[in-house]
């Protein structure tokens, strides 16, 4: 059976004081009788602190990114390794933020993934349509061609550590989201390219949606078939609403 899952992704917000604050709210509002797993992505610089924070609790921690390199010359950037020493597990690859502000591309996000796997990270791998493509009728190809073009080099075993996260780029952080049945159409897409290619296997995957998910549609999005929960943006910033969407799952 699929693992259902709630991530929030917080982006650059919270400094120290602030992330502490909303672990806190998060520790408490969150429920403790759901089955999902609950995971919150904080910045780089508050990792660590997040990890000892959330220690005896059951809420998971990942990063928003990281270098496809061991080590080197990257000033900046964060390695495998070091996300491995303090605790963190998981790693989101692939949003569309990457892919738009900082030229991200299918290749490189492969060498990524390669990377994290080799480190024994859990992947949640972004990826989705733009406006455009969903506009045109384009968009299963856009999102098979990213799937393929990521993911589909690595042997099957691998996808144990691997959740998919369906994003589309029209419906981040601008207030619109797919309907349930447009991502449910898309997830059951998703699922059966993967089927292609692996086979049964693809019954397995959990396959997240993101964009605009809020405590008024989560329950309704999070009932269909081949949604096995959200990826959250904004709505992850307030303990309150989070909860609100957990409880939906």
């Amino acid at each position: 059976m699929r693992t259902k899952i709630v991530a929030g992704n917080w982006k650059m917000h919270k400094n120290a004081e602030e992330t502490e604050d909303l672990l806190n709210e998060l520790i408490n509002a969150l429920p403790d009788d759901k089955e999902a797993r609950i995971i919150v992505a904080p910045t780089f610089v508050n990792l660590a602190s997040a990890v000892d924070h959330l220690e005896f609790t059951n809420i998971g921690v990942a990063a928003q990114n990281m270098h496809q390199a061991e080590s080197g010359a990257y000033t900046g950037e964060i390695s495998a390794d070091m996300l491995k020493s303090i605790g963190v597990g998981i790693v989101i690859l692939g949003h569309s933020e990457r892919r738009a502000y900082f030229h991200e591309t299918d290749a490189l996000l492969a060498s990524k993934v390669d990377t994290a796997l080799k480190h024994n990270l859990e992947v949640i791998f972004c990826f989705g349509e733009e406006l455009k493509d969903r506009q045109s009728g384009n968009h299963f190809n856009i999102v098979e061609n990213q799937l393929q073009d990521s993911l589909f080099h690595l042997e099957q075993g691998a996808w144990e550590n691997i959740i998919l996260a369906y994003e589309p780029v029209w419906a981040i952080g601008t207030g619109e989201t797919a309907s349930p049945e447009q991502a449910q159409e898309m997830h059951h897409f998703i699922r059966e390219t993967i089927n292609r290619k692996y086979g049964n296997i693809a019954q397995d995957v959990s396959i997240l949606y993101g964009g605009s998910v809020k405590p008024e549609n989560a329950k309704e999005i999070f009932s269909k078939p081949d949604v096995d929960g959200g990826l959250i943006g904004g709505a992850a910033l307030k303990a309150v609403d989070f909860a609100a969407i957990v409880e939906g799952i």
